[in-house]
């Protein structure tokens, strides 16, 4: 179901490919708490180009549409978490 309906009130049945782009997101956003501990700084992370994607930032990477986009975000996150 669409953000605009979800805004209405109606959520619905969520099929798994939603499910785990929820569950993904989640795993970016929990990332990047960890990561940062002030808020905005995670949020001004994520809209900054960034060398690891191709001089892209992270939200333009994510919002391309594909799950293996996300996917490809949270690892990298993960892997930031791991070396510090």
């Amino acid at each position: 179901h669409t953000w605009a309906c979800w805004k209405t009130g109606y959520i619905g049945p969520i099929d798994r490919d939603l499910r785990a782009r929820m569950a993904i997101l989640m795993g970016i956003h929990k990332a990047l708490r960890t990561l940062f501990a002030e808020p905005a700084r995670g949020y001004k992370w994520i809209r900054q180009p960034s060398v690891a994607f191709g001089a892209h930032s992270a939200l333009a990477i994510m919002v391309r549409g594909e799950i293996t986009d996300l996917v490809e975000i949270r690892d990298y996150l993960v892997t930031e978490l791991v070396v510090h």
